[in-house]
């Protein structure tokens, strides 16, 4: 194979709709050649902490991530070599010893809050983008998500929200917009950019024969 292969990185704060923009472009080409890789699969290897410990991560933080693995398996991506991506297990707090085996492809979507961040990550994207929606729209979407799928109370997500989140959004995630080439408002609501990313990913899958 002559081409690297395309890396695109989608950020956006929590609750933007940067999972919805994400799946929505990646299931118009299901079957094709790419792929979609989330930042969380790569929160920190916790095990030589105790649980008291681990309770108090701040997932919103740019180090809870292992970016230093991250990228590895990125570069390992870009040679066309087959990687194990890490399994995070929440009930723990830390990583599962089960790995998700992943085959390279000629597109591949990184989708995370912090992807934008950290320099060497952008260095490797050869399109950049940020969802960006009204944190109060954030919000209600991040309480909504977390009663229904976390059987947390309103209280304590509003209560992390204030306390962890959004200082964390404002000094790390809000930043990094201004690194990306393409801003999409609104999230997963924004069909018209959704289709616009799809024209462009189609236009790249056909110049590299893969359709």
């Amino acid at each position: 194979m002559g081409n690297k292969p395309i890396v695109i990185g989608i950020a956006g704060g929590t609750g933007s709709g940067k999972t919805s923009v994400t799946k929505a472009i990646y299931d118009q080409f299901k079957g094709h050649s790419i792929l979609m890789i989330q930042q969380d699969s790569y929160y920190r290897d916790q095990t030589h902490l105790p649980m008291e410990e681990r309770l108090k991560t701040n997932y919103d933080h740019p180090l809870a991530f292992d970016n230093d693995l991250f990228i590895d398996h990125i570069k390992d991506l870009l040679q066309y070599k087959a990687i194990e991506k890490p399994v995070y297990d929440y009930t723990i707090h830390t990583r599962s010893s089960e790995t998700i085996p992943v085959e390279p492809k000629e597109v591949i979507i990184l989708e995370g809050i912090l992807v934008l961040e950290d320099e060497r990550l952008r260095d490797l994207m050869d399109i950049k983008i940020f969802v960006d929606t009204d944190a109060d729209l954030r919000i209600l979407r991040r309480i909504q998500r977390d009663i229904k799928e976390r059987g947390r109370t309103v209280d304590s997500v509003v209560d992390q929200y204030v306390n962890v989140v959004r200082p964390m959004h404002n000094q790390f995630c809000e930043p990094s917009k201004k690194f990306a080439d393409i801003i999409i408002p609104e999230g997963g609501q924004n069909f018209v950019a959704i289709d616009l990313m799809a024209t462009k990913i189609q236009t790249i899958l056909e110049r590299v024969s893969v359709l």
